[in-house]
């Protein structure tokens, strides 16, 4: 059995906005969303998510898709953890994931899962050619991982490590609330740390290991708008590549915009300024010019769409639509 725990309590303060952090949107869709629809593609059994600032949105948005634990007050990570107990009891892995990261792919997930097999705590990391003031991983000479270490505490050896925690974990349930009761509050902050799972593991005689993301850019937690925009540009080029290998003419990549749950067929040209939203579905050798929205419609084969606006509807073959035509609910 697969579960997962969600952290998406916090209310993302350096973001200046009303809005939990984890509903703000990452090409057209929140954070929260992209989370979700990754772990179902990985079949996960269990979701839970951690909620706090926000949390009526966030559980109005989702519904019951997933489970809710309400972390208040806000303690630390390791905190937020402790608030999905309803996860007692459950064997196999659960994934522990930063709701502020929703970049992460489900093969990045799958590397992990598999590994946890073997290990009974995995972590992900990431190395980074200037790794900063993050914690490095020290890891023994067969590769497990040890500890994580504060920067402010490495020591000339250690800051020369350029490999850091990215803050996404795959536990065995059992032993993760075994464990989770001995995380202590005793610094600074007075709050409990996912991150000491690390030493408690390796303390009761359990190997630790990690997995190293290929791409650094899915690692990346957004914490304010340039982050959120940085996302989103990554996405949508990852987006618009797999389109491009799929037969699709995208003039100007950096100015189109297709939504995660688009579906769009070989020959079909898109012009700059195009945005695509929703589970819209495109065939094929179509032409969609210069500022054409289209959202959640249906589009068939051999039309030309010149800089208009479809919304929920239903267009057949070979038609020409526009300019500047507005379509909404099929009319």
């Amino acid at each position: 059995m697969i579960s997962a725990i969600v952290m998406a309590a916090g209310k993302g303060t350096r973001m200046h906005s009303d809005l939990a952090k984890t509903m703000h949107r990452v090409l057209g869709k929140p954070m929260v969303d992209h989370i979700y629809e990754t772990l179902k593609k990985l079949s996960v059994d269990n979701i839970v998510y951690v909620v706090g600032y926000g949390a009526d949105t966030i559980k109005q948005h989702m519904g019951d898709k997933v489970t809710f634990a309400l972390q208040q007050p806000q303690l630390g990570s390791g905190h937020a953890v402790m608030q999905a107990d309803v996860l007692k009891g459950y064997k196999g892995k659960t994934l522990i994931i930063n709701g502020d990261c929703p970049l992460i792919t489900t093969e990045t997930y799958s590397k992990m899962l598999k590994q946890a097999e073997e290990y009974p705590l995995v972590l992900l990391t990431v190395k980074l050619a200037d790794p900063a003031h993050y914690g490095r991983i020290v890891r023994d000479e067969e590769g497990n991982v040890l500890r994580i270490t504060e920067f402010k505490d490495c020591t000339p050896e250690e800051a020369k490590i350029n490999e850091i925690n990215a803050g996404i974990y795959c536990v065995d349930n059992e032993l993760l609330w075994q464990y989770l009761p001995e995380i202590k509050n005793d610094n600074a902050q007075k709050e409990y740390y996912v991150t000491d799972l690390v030493g408690l593991f390796n303390a009761h005689g359990h190997k630790v290991t990690a997995v190293v993301s290929d791409d650094p850019s899915e690692m990346s937690g957004i914490n304010n708008r340039r982050e959120l925009v940085a996302a989103t540009a990554w996405l949508r080029d990852k987006v618009n590549n797999y389109w491009l290998d799929q037969g699709v003419e995208i003039v100007d990549t950096n100015s189109v915009y297709i939504s995660t749950d688009a579906k769009i067929g070989k020959d079909t040209v898109i012009y700059p300024n195009v945005r695509i939203e929703g589970n819209t579905v495109i065939g094929e050798s179509n032409t969609i010019t210069e500022g054409s929205y289209i959202e959640n419609s249906v589009i068939g084969n051999g039309n030309t769409i010149i800089s208009s606006r479809i919304v929920n509807c239903e267009i057949g073959d070979d038609v020409t639509i526009g300019p500047w035509v507005d379509l909404t609910d099929g009319h």
